[in-house]
């Protein structure tokens, strides 16, 4: 089942593109760490809000197809600024990448932080994501096949069980 938004009349409509609340059927929790405006090691717009902001969504776009997941399957973002006057710049970028990565016009919740600096200082912008891949994409995901193989039967437990 695709994520849910959950909307509550009490709460009113939210103040930008994204849901107060998000449900998932089951499946198997996608955590991606906070993703930044690099590409292959660089820093991609320095002082762009934007460009960074767009870079960051293909990241963790990148993330999630690496786990057998996608956009659609992400139930919470969660922005770091490190400028308040960057918010504009921000909000525009998303809704300009948004519309390709959540076209139905259901977008996950978000949580957007001022902080001081990130941990390079041409950095402006981090976002986190979580996702809940499907029950069918998570039996067949890449990721399954990582599972601890169990340790061999000690002396002790193979006389236990007879083995």
């Amino acid at each position: 089942m695709a994520p849910q938004p959950v909307r509550g009349k009490a709460l009113g409509p939210p103040l930008g593109l994204y849901s107060h609340g998000m449900t998932a059927g089951p499946g198997e929790l996608v955590v991606v760490a906070g993703q930044v405006g690099m590409a292959a090691g660089q820093v991609v717009g320095p002082g762009d809000v934007g460009k960074q902001t767009r870079q960051a969504l293909a990241n963790i776009e990148t993330v999630l197809r690496a786990a057998g997941s996608s956009m659609r399957d992400v139930v919470r973002l969660q922005t770091f600024l490190t400028n308040a006057d960057d918010i504009e710049g921000f909000m525009a970028a998303r809704r300009e990448a948004f519309p390709a990565y959540f076209p139905d016009g259901v977008y996950p919740p978000n949580t957007l932080l001022i902080v001081s600096r990130l941990v390079n200082p041409e950095l402006l912008v981090e976002i986190e994501a979580m996702a809940v891949k499907p029950v069918a994409a998570a039996a067949a995901s890449p990721t399954r096949g990582r599972a601890a193989k169990k340790p061999p039967a000690t002396k002790k437990a193979r006389r236990r069980t007879g083995r």
